[in-house]
């Protein structure tokens, strides 16, 4: 029996190792079912692009009125929304599908490598994707996100931002500890966003800096998202003002820090998603059942700021601007006339007039401000700066009675914005000229910008915030107008829409719109029921203030 035993041990390994060896034959090199988790960072890097920059196209530029469709009564320009997924359902797909599983992958083997460095970076991106998703849906899975499972309970605001807060938290506790292994070399070719800081002798210290920075940066603008809070001025705006000041620009007051993400420019597939190669403004922007329409026209509300709409009455038929962002930002239609279509009104004469972002009525684009080319001048897709950064301080501060150094604020902002355009607003085919510094104290001088603190209003941040956000930055300007509720005091070239402007279709209810529905083909067709628990099924839903921009604490 004992010689049986030992004969089927012997058989039983034999056949293991045959196994093992039959499978090693099978390993693709060219494939590997194991990979560095460096090499994870280029793709998703890349889909916070795709991901914001389609809801944006699609949906929030819509909402916020950065840009417009050359047809009237554009659905999501009448705050319509729509029942699957062609609106607003790519950041949920980037948080739980295209990041997703992969990001746990990086973090996961970055911390059992104590590869500090990644596995901060990876938090940092997982805290940022976390807080668009909830900023766009409101309640979103957390807990369970990654979970084994077919349904899934969603967590509401309070909860994920919180959540949001302990990884950003990870992120700089990971960032400050040394690296037992980290590879410079490959975090130089792969992190789009900040891997060319790595020089030659592979320091990682400006590279942790930027990291941080971005951190920082997602805690500020978090925190001025909480204005109407009762304890708002006691309890968080100190918050936005420190974490703007450990920020971008924070200790050298410029935009040279910006986080923008590089794009390669060699075609379509790896050419930032805005650019005229990569199209994506062009995409279809219609609900179902409406034929498509190109989208990314210039809406009128940036052409009255730029024009003398921020302190004043813009101009009639404007054909220049003392305001030397206007010629830069955007082309003026053939008659030399500088012309936005009206939100949900479109561009009403049969042969369409009114120029694309992209710097002409009609294809072949030149490309314009930062929305170039895409393979020639390769420009890059933004997700802070320095002058909006600034901006928030400047509310935060204004809000909390601090009337002076909100107004400083607000002045960097102006600055910072004109320095912006001047690092990364000038593409295409045609190269505008770079802002001056006559121009720039000119303008300063003007009676658009506020001259002094007992000047200052509210309304003169949250406009020139308008401008420095436009084209980029659509859920930071969607949670803006949130916040405040579209009051037109506050920003004074956002056009009310009239009774007969908002959509009655698909339960649209005369409204201005406060959340995403979340993405179709996942929660409404395999997790109805929790959608059910949260009002989700409702007609209304859309139209339902998330935590965020409420008083509740």
């Amino acid at each position: 029996m004992k010689y049986i035993k030992i004969t089927c041990l012997i058989v039983l390994l034999a056949i293991g190792s045959g196994c093992k060896k039959w499978l090693d034959v099978n390993q693709d090199p060219a494939t590997p079912q194991n990979v560095d988790p460096e090499f994870y960072l280029a793709p998703i890097i890349a889909q916070m692009a795709i991901g914001t920059g389609t809801d944006y196209v699609q949906a929030t530029f819509k909402y916020t009125q950065n840009f417009g469709a050359q047809v009237a009564a554009d659905p999501m320009e009448r705050h319509n929304w729509s029942n699957n997924d062609l609106h607003g359902g790519t950041l949920w797909r980037f948080t739980y599908v295209n990041a997703g599983l992969n990001l746990e992958d990086l973090i996961n083997k970055s911390v059992a490598k104590q590869n500090n460095t990644l596995a901060a970076v990876g938090y940092a991106i997982k805290a940022w994707g976390f807080q668009m998703s909830t900023d766009s849906y409101g309640p979103i899975i957390l807990d369970e996100a990654f979970k084994d499972q077919l349904t899934f309970k969603y967590q509401d605001q309070p909860v994920v931002y919180n959540k949001v807060r302990e990884w950003c938290y990870q992120s700089l506790a990971l960032l400050n500890k040394e690296d037992v292994l980290v590879n410079p070399a490959l975090l130089r070719a792969n992190d789009y966003l900040f891997g060319s800081t790595i020089p030659a002798n592979n320091s990682l210290t400006v590279y942790k800096d930027r990291w941080r920075k971005f951190v920082y940066a997602l805690l500020a603008t978090q925190y001025s998202h909480l204005i109407n809070k009762s304890d708002f001025n006691s309890k968080y705006a100190d918050s936005v003002v420190k974490f703007v000041n450990l920020s971008f620009g924070g200790t050298i007051s410029s935009s040279s820090e910006d986080a923008a993400i590089n794009f390669e420019g060699v075609s379509a597939a790896n050419a930032n998603p805005f650019s005229v190669i990569g199209n994506l403004p062009n995409s279809v922007s219609t609900a179902a059942g409406v034929a498509s329409v190109a989208s990314g026209r210039v809406a009128q509300p940036i052409v009255n700021y730029l024009t003398g709409g921020v302190k004043g009455t813009p101009a009639v038929n404007p054909t220049t601007s003392l305001d030397p962002r206007l010629s830069r930002m955007i082309n003026p239609m053939a008659t030399g006339v500088y012309k936005g279509v009206i939100p949900a009104k479109g561009d009403a004469p049969a042969t369409k007039t009114i120029p694309h972002i992209y710097g002409s009525v009609a294809a072949i684009y030149p490309g314009k401000y930062i929305f170039g080319q895409g393979v020639t001048d390769k420009p890059r897709y933004p997700l802070y700066t320095y002058s909006q950064l600034q901006f928030a301080k400047a509310e935060a501060l204004f809000l909390k009675g601090d009337v002076g150094g909100a107004w400083t604020a607000y002045d960097k902002g102006i600055r910072g914005h004109m320095e912006f355009v001047n690092l990364y607003g000038r593409f295409g085919t045609t190269v505008a000229p770079a802002i001056t510094a006559t121009e720039i104290a000119a303008y300063m001088a003007s009676d658009e910008v506020a001259q002094n603190a007992s000047t200052l209003t509210m309304a003169d941040i949250m406009g020139q915030k308008y401008i420095a956000q436009w084209g980029w930055a659509g859920q930071e300007q969607w949670c803006d107008l949130r916040k405040w509720h579209y009051r037109n005091d506050i920003f004074r070239q956002f056009k009310q829409l009239d009774a007969g402007d908002f959509s009655t279709n698909v339960g649209g209810v005369g409204q201005y719109a406060y959340r995403f529905r979340p993405r179709f083909n996942s929660e409404y067709v395999w997790n109805r029921a929790e959608l059910d628990k949260w009002g989700g099924l409702s007609p209304l839903y859309s139209y339902q203030e998330t935590w965020f921009s409420t008083p509740l604490n």
